[in-house]
């Protein structure tokens, strides 16, 4: 199995964010431990597991995790571990902010036992920092590599941010060369997204911010796409980049449809065909924890066609691809033609551009279904 622990706390919120966090000067970490540990022992045996012994990865995302105290956080993984080993190797990731990164912290989440790390970098350019609310300068960020791997941390991952407002005139491949000189183990490249209420959402509905052009969305992913490749990393996943045996473990478990665990709110579960998702609000989750309360906010279990429609997203958007024989021939030739994808070893693959239209290939592709394989039934709890 793959643990994720969603840790919801966070120094501000960032302009773009709309991810379930509780802003915090002080953060609770050791109530927060003491919650998800009591979350934990009600799940740890529950027959949904399907009997699991050991953890593949453990991943603390946000949030921002490394917010919380490295003492709480190394009782936290102690009490998990304790009763679900980590496998020899397992990935043990933790997501820090470039400005939390101090070398008492980094020697605590190495004890702890975290050997990755992914850096929420987003740029480079002190005006876009400012502009996304971000808490750390462009300084601060050779500073935390370094730290952390004098820490031991070796495995570190880098997050940019691109397809920003043209207002900014942010430049795309300097922040890509100054990621690349510190040398990174794994990128993660994410296009800006307008979420509703967030206040990225009200800048744009009121029209004081409008949305980057397509046009240029496709020049940088291509452009990221181009100089990463040439660098030497491989490009997995629509979104991610690794260097050989650096891709990341436990996303990759999401893509290929392994069963994992969600604690802390908002966080979200799948063991089969079945997925279900805890209460959102940070107090409302506590409270009902404390409380010996369920906290599932809502479950449901996908019928053949929405497994075979999530089959075909999360198949092509890996380079993994999936077996061409699920889709009509004539579809994916014209794919292949379009320079949308490519054929290896009877699995259709998609090229950086067919990943530029992904939504829409997947859209044409859940029009006209091929019969899938049997999928296993989801264990029952």
């Amino acid at each position: 199995m793959h643990l994720y622990v969603h840790v919801p706390f966070c120094a501000r919120r960032c302009g773009y964010c709309d991810f379930a966090i509780a802003v915090r000067r002080e953060v609770p970490s050791a109530a927060f431990a003491d919650a998800i540990l009591r979350e934990w022992a009600g799940w740890k045996d529950a027959p949904r597991w399907g009997g699991a012994r050991t953890l593949a990865t453990l991943y603390f995302g946000g949030g921002t995790p490394s917010r919380l105290a490295p003492d709480a956080l190394g009782r936290l993984i102690a009490g998990i571990v304790a009763e679900r080993p980590l496998e020899a190797g397992a990935e043990v990731t933790l997501e820090a902010n470039p400005e939390d990164v101090t070398a008492e912290a980094a020697r605590g989440w190495a004890a702890a036992g975290v050997n990755r790390v992914s850096l929420g970098v987003q740029s480079f350019d002190p005006a876009v920092l400012a502009w996304m609310h971000r808490t750390h300068t462009a300084e601060d960020v050779p500073r935390a590599v370094a730290v952390l791997r004098d820490a031991g941390i070796g495995n570190l991952s880098l997050d940019l941010i691109y397809a920003l407002p043209d207002f900014l005139q942010r430049d795309w491949a300097r922040d890509l060369d100054q990621a690349l000189a510190l040398a990174p183990d794994h990128l993660s490249l994410y296009g800006l997204t307008v979420e509703q209420g967030t206040p990225l959402g009200r800048w744009v509905a009121r029209g004081e911010v409008a949305p980057t052009a397509e046009g240029r969305y496709a020049e940088e992913f291509l452009l990221a796409h181009q100089r990463l490749s040439a660098a030497g990393f491989r490009h997995y996943e629509v979104s991610n980049y690794g260097r050989p045996g650096r891709e990341a473990v436990h996303n990759s478990a999401y893509w290929r449809r392994a069963p994992y665990l969600g604690l802390g709110p908002s966080a979200h579960s799948a063991v089969g065909n079945r997925r279900w998702w805890n209460v959102r609000e940070w107090a409302a989750w506590q409270r009902g924890v404390e409380a010996g309360e369920a906290v599932v906010a809502g479950e449901e279990e996908l019928g053949g066609e929405s497994v075979r429609i999530e089959e075909l997203y999360l198949g092509l958007r890996t380079d993994a691809g999936l077996a061409a024989e699920r889709l009509p021939r004539g579809m994916w030739e014209r794919w292949v033609d379009a320079g949308w994808a490519r054929l290896a070893g009877g699995r259709l693959v998609l090229t950086a551009e067919g990943w530029l239209r992904l939504d829409a290939l997947i859209a044409a592709a859940a029009t006209r279904p091929v019969s899938p394989p049997a999928i296993p039934p989801a264990p029952t709890s």
